[in-house]
């Protein structure tokens, strides 16, 4: 089996992290590298992550978050929260970006800057809040993934309320949305569910082929 089956073997949810252990700067900025690497829509990356590291605001948070130990026990906190507002300005920005990083002429950019206006930016709010939201969970499995690697644990998390969340953190000043949160850090001896068997759909069961 490889290494990346291996670690997909390792990692769980995680219920019980142990507190007092913490995810090492150099650790850190591998799993943010990990995320700022992900693949989305168009490379727009519509979203902005935000590790809490403030006590006080996890204590809040937790509140926002079925009252989930995770929470306030993990090393990092992460929320992964989607662009509510995205448009044309963002698609300009990213098309600088490109023009800077490739040394392509902006001209040369017209063609597919407008064919992302007229996909992106034509879309009713809601449908477009969905969208946007989505590619956070293409960031999370980055996230998940160099985790395994690293054998750091993250859960990740549904199972929260947004706009307490959106509340809490000033989200909807920023234009942003709680889309998913991440709880990063290490198991606790005592969290019995890591020792359970991983419990998935055959392949038979899960693969259609045609």
């Amino acid at each position: 089996m490889s290494n990346f089956l291996n670690n997909q073997n390792w990692r769980y949810a995680t219920k019980k992290f142990d507190a007092t252990k913490k995810v090492s700067a150099e650790d850190l900025n591998t799993l943010k590298e990990a995320i700022r690497m992900s693949s989305s829509s168009y490379g727009l990356q519509p979203y902005k992550v935000i590790i809490v590291e403030n006590p006080e605001l996890r204590a809040q948070l937790q509140q926002a978050a079925w009252g989930q130990s995770q929470i306030v026990d993990a090393s990092h906190l992460f929320i992964f929260a989607n662009d509510t507002n995205i448009g044309d300005e963002a698609i300009d920005e990213f098309l600088n970006t490109i023009s800077a990083t490739r040394e392509t002429p902006l001209e040369a950019l017209a063609g597919y800057g407008d064919f992302m206006k007229s996909k992106i930016s034509t879309l009713e709010p809601a449908v477009k809040n969905v969208w946007t939201s989505k590619q956070t969970y293409l960031a999370l499995g980055n996230l998940l993934n160099a985790a395994a690697e690293l054998k750091i644990d993250v859960t990740p998390m549904e199972g929260f309320v947004p706009a307490q969340v959106n509340e809490i953190l000033g989200l909807d000043k920023l234009n942003l949305n709680a889309s998913l949160i991440a709880t990063v850090g290490y198991r606790h001896e005592e969290d019995a569910t890591q020792f359970y068997k991983k419990v998935r759909k055959s392949q038979e069961d899960l693969f259609i082929t045609l």
